[in-house]
């Protein structure tokens, strides 16, 4: 059963999240030594990583102690604007200006390695899963085990780059996939990512989805059937993740979820149905 956290509006989701990052991420380095944290892209994640950098967030967490990953990306630069790695680079990992967290620590998709190499995608996701082995610790399964995977949720339901229907939803695929372009979503170009099991293999797991275009959907995936195939997102519903909505994204769920006057207010558990 996820936990469900509604909140007044798209800033407010983003500053509960930070806050959420940075206590489960100062939790894991006091318990492990070190934190391994899998972040996402597009306008959601870069009003995250803003709120981050408020001093009083900035100055709460051993950033120095955190391994930076990405949860997915697209098969392009890291300098191009559709790069999940830009927008980070421009805020939290930005030099003199950022969370200082160490640059050896930073680990994105070796896009740009395999360009240089003349290699393609099946390269990039072998090495990428070479390199999350060799620092994460492993499930029982042998898949690495994130303390913290950020993602946000499209409108079709997915999750990562797990389309519904797509091979980071098959269980006999690799805990790292390439995804061929989408045709349905843009940027239509080629992505790599993350296997939708380490979702629900992770520590934690937080959820950041504002805006009223996606409250059909939010509802649908945290109150409808179970169909994780169609509804990538719905494998973010276990007990390990934490949902933050805005009260528009919340509007269609049968769920009470008054705010009230805090904005960390309107929890409310939510499981199979």
């Amino acid at each position: 059963m996820a936990r469900l956290i509604v909140v007044p509006d798209a800033q407010a989701v983003a500053e509960a999240a930070a806050d959420r990052v940075v206590a489960i991420l100062s939790g894991a380095v006091e318990m492990r030594g070190v934190a391994h944290v899998a972040l996402s892209g597009g306008s959601t994640a870069g009003a995250l990583y803003r709120a981050l950098l408020e001093p009083t967030r900035r100055d709460a967490a051993d950033w120095s102690t955190v391994e930076v990953w990405w949860g997915d990306d697209r098969m392009v630069g890291r300098a191009d604007p559709h790069s999940n790695v830009a927008i980070a680079d421009h805020t939290v990992l930005a030099p003199g200006t950022g969370l200082g967290i160490d640059p050896r620590r930073v680990h994105p998709f070796p896009i740009d390695d395999a360009r240089e190499a003349g290699a393609a995608a099946p390269w990039v996701v072998a090495t990428y899963a070479a390199r999350l082995a060799e620092r994460l610790p492993a499930d029982l399964a042998g898949d690495p085990v994130f303390d913290l995977i950020l993602l946000g949720m499209g409108g079709d339901g997915h999750i990562l780059s797990a389309f519904p229907g797509g091979a980071a939803t098959d269980p006999a695929n690799p805990a790292v996939v390439e995804v061929s372009a989408p045709t349905h979503i843009e940027p239509q170009v080629p992505r790599v990512t993350l296997h939708t099991r380490l979702v629900t293999a992770a520590r934690a797991v937080l959820v950041m989805c504002p805006g009223a275009a996606k409250a059909g959907r939010v509802a649908e995936v945290l109150e409808g059937a179970w169909e994780p195939a169609r509804l990538p997102a719905q494998l973010a519903r276990g007990p390990n993740a934490t949902w933050i909505l805005d009260v528009a994204a919340a509007a269609e769920l049968r769920h009470g979820t008054a705010t009230g006057n805090d904005r960390h207010a309107g929890p409310a558990e939510l499981g199979r149905a």
